[in-house]
């Protein structure tokens, strides 16, 4: 299967919804909306399920135009993040209901079917309460698993796990990525967490404002986004943004921190850029050839094996990624170091003008800030 977006827009009333988008989705693939509040990622999922029309432009199925097909002619699931369930059906029902509506196996086929998406959606000893006697994230997880179990060729999952507490959610993660890797369905997931896209894999389609701003394999996306924007959406915890200049053989800093110009930027003009840093390529450990940064803590958070240290390099804030425990007091001065090669520069307009290349991790080998693959 194929899905075509060409030049889709979506007017509501006096608004805007959607620009000109153009996407092209194959079988077999995950692919990540990914995006803040009001990008416009639930309109184009309702229009790619066929419950709107677009107000331009046409959408193909396997080169078929479907752009005014009707949702109960197409082969489509679709999860909201408020969870949908029929009330009079035990959990049991709600997950078989979309193979006893196909015709689909017999009835032992079927009870093998429910009972081991039920297991894995941890559902196995509610399968015979209502949803009305479910918590709400136990709803949630009924209805992801009707969708799931539904043969539809498109599944369509609206933030299906914003109501599930932390651990469920990591779990769910791995095992959705699990399910969906090598079927010949198309997976379209939406999220506002760029931690979500990156662990689900597969495509992401960053999107802000019912613009696609970047599309591509997550990680080619996290690792060299188009510009500042795609940078700030990608990145959790967020980037790091310093202007300063190139000159000569300098690199400055506004703020006063001056090094040699990486190698990675011999060709790039002299003139004004915004450096970007991930928070996790800054170390609190001095080294040969890292450039240092003073800074005064605002906040130590703690995150069980992690600290993230906020601070402030002159009026600029910056943010630390550590490994372990570290103890900050507010308003202590601190030295941030990083490796001018992990340094992106973005030109006047925002534009990417350079990325940083990756060292790969290897098995067993440790992160220490200046060697992490992400």
């Amino acid at each position: 299967m194929s899905l075509v977006l060409e030049n889709i827009s979506r007017v509501a009333g006096t608004e805007q919804i959607l620009h000109g988008l153009n996407l092209t989705v194959e079988s077999g693939t995950l692919l990540t909306l990914l995006g803040p509040i009001r990008a416009g990622k639930t309109s184009l999922m309702r229009l790619m399920a066929g419950l709107d029309t677009p107000s331009t432009g046409r959408i193909l199925q396997d080169s078929a135009d479907v752009t005014r097909v009707d949702v109960r002619k197409r082969s489509v699931s679709m999860v909201y993040q408020q969870f949908i369930n029929y009330p009079n059906f035990t959990v049991y029902k709600n997950i078989a209901s979309p193979l006893v509506v196909a015709g689909q196996h017999d009835k032992k086929q079927r009870d093998k079917l429910v009972r081991d998406m039920a297991e894995r959606l941890g559902l196995t000893p509610y399968l015979q309460r209502l949803p009305a006697e479910l918590s709400g994230g136990q709803q949630q997880r009924c209805a992801l698993a009707r969708a799931m179990l539904k043969d539809s060729r498109l599944l369509l999952l609206d933030e299906p796990l914003v109501n599930l507490d932390y651990k469920l959610r990591e779990d769910l993660r791995a095992e959705m990525k699990a399910l969906f890797r090598g079927g010949d369905r198309i997976v379209v997931y939406a999220t506002t967490e760029p931690q979500e896209a990156l662990m689900l894999g597969g495509r992401v389609c960053v999107m802000r404002e019912g613009r696609v701003l970047q599309e591509g394999l997550a990680l080619d996306v996290y690792r060299a986004p188009l510009d500042l924007e795609t940078a700030r959406l990608i990145s959790d915890p967020p980037m790091n943004f310093f202007p300063g200049m190139i000159e000569a053989s300098l690199l400055r800093l506004d703020g006063g921190a001056e090094l040699p110009r990486p190698a990675e930027f011999s060709d790039l003009p002299a003139g004004r850029y915004t450096f970007g840093l991930h928070s996790a390529h800054l170390t609190l450990r001095p080294g040969s050839g890292l450039c240092a940064l003073p800074v005064l803590i605002d906040l130590a958070e703690i995150n069980g094996s992690e600290t993230l240290l906020h601070g402030q390099y002159g009026a600029l804030p910056v943010l630390l990624q550590a490994e372990g425990v570290h103890n900050a007091a507010i308003g202590s001065s601190a030295m941030f170091h990083f490796d001018p090669d992990r340094l992106y520069a973005f030109g006047a307009s925002g534009s990417l003008a350079r990325a940083p290349r990756f060292h790969v991790l290897q098995p067993g080998e440790a992160r220490h800030g200046t060697h992490s693959a992400t």
